[in-house]
């Protein structure tokens, strides 16, 4: 039984930091560009869109089917920036707690 209570406090010790990371990650923030800068999107680490800028150049363009590609392009870049932020430190955890890394 021994066994089984060092896996209970190892995983209640994941879980702990787990609940960590996910609160570290709603601080952090990444951000993504498209169409050279015309188009800024800021996200956190929970993937949560935090702002979207689009340079007024683009608006007064007025070719809207650009900006949505430019828009679509950005958050989806931000998004992946935070899914890898996430990732990163989930696979830090696991590094820490020798498990095998590169879960995320």
């Amino acid at each position: 039984m021994k066994n089984l209570g060092e896996l209970v406090k190892q995983a209640q010790k994941v879980k702990a930091e787990m609940d960590r990371i996910q609160e570290e990650m709603g601080s952090r923030t990444v951000e993504a560009t498209s169409g050279g800068g015309m188009v800024t999107v800021v996200a956190n680490g929970r993937q949560e869109i935090l702002s979207l800028t689009i340079d007024p150049e683009v608006l007064e363009a007025g070719d809207r089917e650009m900006l949505q590609d430019l828009v679509v392009a950005a958050v989806n870049e931000a998004l992946s920036k935070a899914r890898e932020l996430f990732g990163q430190e989930v696979n830090r955890l696991a590094g820490g707690l020798g498990l095998p890394v590169g879960l995320f």
